[in-house]
């Protein structure tokens, strides 16, 4: 499989601030190891959308998007269970 490559919506910036301390290098973790697996095991396809997909780190969501034709993956936020699908609407 090839690898892909991430980027970042400018938003997510702002949501790597309000992470606690602790989980930030966990979810950029998560994050980098999409470039090698853009679908792991735990990923669930988001409903109503025909690319976006979101993987859990704790009660934290990745919400990202996988461009499998240009090997691109966008990272679209990482927010708290409760708050990250209401950005999304």
């Amino acid at each position: 499989m090839a690898s892909y490559s991430i980027q970042f919506k400018p938003s997510v910036e702002k949501d790597f601030t309000s992470l606690p301390k602790p989980l930030v290098s966990r979810v950029y973790e998560r994050i980098r190891q999409l470039a090698g697996n853009p679908f792991p095991h735990s990923t669930v396809k988001l409903q109503g959308a025909e690319r976006m997909y979101r993987l859990r780190v704790g009660d934290y969501r990745i919400v990202y998007e996988v461009d499998t034709d240009a090997a691109l993956i966008t990272v679209h936020a990482v927010q708290h269970r409760r708050e990250v699908y209401r950005r999304l609407r």
